[in-house]
């Protein structure tokens, strides 16, 4: 009866496994990892370390040798896979190169053919135990061989950008690419731990916060190909700064697994981040965000005539005075919360040349006003980025005029706020012949300034 290996029998099952899924095979795949590690083990198997050296040897090394002993340039598709697992910035260690190295043979489906080269290469060949080990073994290494032809047969879809935590683990983390043109500071306040670069905290008014789109303990791993493994302090914000004003592509590793836990190698890292931020918190996984993303979207919108209506609450109007400009939107918006006004849930229709704003109880019109009534609109800055408000004409027709008042408003969400603000604005600017002056600042994102109907105390700007 021939021997067998429980190595490859666990391997045999493994792959059985994966082929079963019948799919293209990505990092989200349960059994990937598995067979990763078992293909590690059977390489590493009976690899016997030289007798004086201060490096340890690993399975990456005889890859690495093998490229020396190609004379007749036959081993061209594994010199470049060598070379760029060589030059990848993320990678720290042996064990992390020849872990990419095997991912990157598995998407290119050569795995087979590196194998084959390293059992025809007697010079590295012998560095394994013939007793031990299952590559100098012939009865073993003709059936792995044999797997090793069924996996080059699958589909692997893997993302290799994704290799930080390779020197330490075959478990990674999810990887997402945060896209951004930033109008104002990205706001993010970083820590370097372990050679990686962590989000401790979001500056309120920040683009980040604002998106809500990285959280704290996630990591910055990589900023328009620029990669953080590893860097010193402060590298971050010089890469920033280099690119300020630019589209940034951001890769960021979350701190929650694909299984919506904690990811496991980040545990020791979290924990040291909650010491010196006690606030940060541990929100709901984020398919339960997206859930409920979903349901605040769908209850704070409606159909009307083919628009799309905005469920918003009126908060109350100030008069502001003789002035509509940019300035006392920051000023008025307050003035209109302190007055404690009840609010009312009421629906804002946009239509083609004025805005309407109608009790949804009731069905009472509030409020009517065309387009170039409007000097301004802009968000306010606090608490949480829905408030948003307009300064109007009191009174267009009137030829004394009374002045400007503020109307503020709350959206169900930050996207939506900003999603009102820009349609007023860029609706306003279609009415006018020239645009006089967009601002942005803190306080709020958007303020159109323009020359309101009637009223010679509109401040233009230049």
């Amino acid at each position: 009866m021939a021997p067998k290996d429980p190595l490859l029998g666990t391997l045999k099952v493994c792959v059985l496994n994966l082929q079963s899924d019948g799919e293209m095979v990505t990092d989200a795949n349960p059994h990937l990892a598995s067979c990763c590690e078992l293909l590690e083990l059977v390489l590493r198997k009976g690899l016997q370390q030289p007798v004086i050296s201060l490096v340890h040897r690993d399975y990456w090394q005889s890859f690495e040798q093998l490229t020396h002993h190609d004379a007749c340039g036959r081993l061209s598709a594994l010199s470049l896979a060598v070379e760029q697992t060589r030059v990848c910035r993320k990678l720290l260690s042996a064990q992390g190169r020849g872990r990419y190295l095997l991912r990157l043979a598995l998407s290119r489906k050569a795995l087979p053919q590196f194998i084959s080269h390293l059992l025809h290469t007697p010079r590295v060949l012998e560095w394994y135990s013939p007793e031990v080990s299952i590559l100098r073994n012939e009865e073993f290494v003709e059936p792995f061989m044999s797997l090793l032809l069924v996996l080059s047969h699958m589909e692997f879809k893997l993302n290799m950008e994704n290799c930080s935590f390779l020197d330490e683990s075959w478990l990674l983390p999810v990887c997402e690419t945060y896209e951004v043109v930033p109008c104002r500071e990205v706001g993010m306040v970083l820590r370097y731990l372990s050679g990686r670069v962590f989000v401790l905290d979001l500056m309120p008014g920040g683009q980040a916060h604002i998106d809500k789109f990285i959280c704290p303990g996630d990591i910055i791993d990589e900023i328009n190909g620029t990669s953080l493994r590893n860097s010193k302090n402060g590298q971050a914000g010089v890469v920033l700064s280099r690119l300020k004003g630019c589209p940034l592509n951001i890769s960021v590793l979350r701190w929650r697994a694909q299984d919506g836990t904690v990811y496991r190698p980040l545990i020791k890292s979290l924990r040291a981040l909650r010491m010196e931020n006690p606030t940060m918190q541990i929100g709901p996984a984020p398919s339960q965000q997206s859930a409920s993303k979903d349901q605040r979207s769908s209850l704070s919108q409606c159909l009307k005539e083919g628009r799309i209506v905005y469920i918003v609450q009126f908060l109350g109007k100030t008069s502001i005075g003789m002035f509509g400009g940019k300035e006392v939107l920051q000023h008025a918006i307050p003035q209109v919360l302190q007055k404690n006004q009840p609010s009312r849930e009421v629906l804002l229709d946009m239509k083609e040349t004025h805005l309407t704003c109608t009790d949804s109880c009731s069905k009472q019109e509030l409020f009517k006003h065309h387009y170039p009534e409007i000097s301004c609109v802009g968000r306010f800055g606090q608490p949480d980025y829905t408030i948003f408000a307009f300064c109007v004409a009191d009174s267009p027709d009137t030829p004394q005029s009374t002045g400007f008042c503020c109307v503020a408003l709350r959206a169900s969400t930050t996207k939506e706020c900003e999603e009102i603000v820009c349609r007023i604005g860029e609706t306003a600017m279609s009415s006018y012949e020239s645009l006089v002056h967009i601002f942005s600042e803190q306080a709020y994102i958007y303020a159109f300034v323009f020359t309101a109907t009637g009223f010679k105390h509109t401040e233009w700007f230049v």
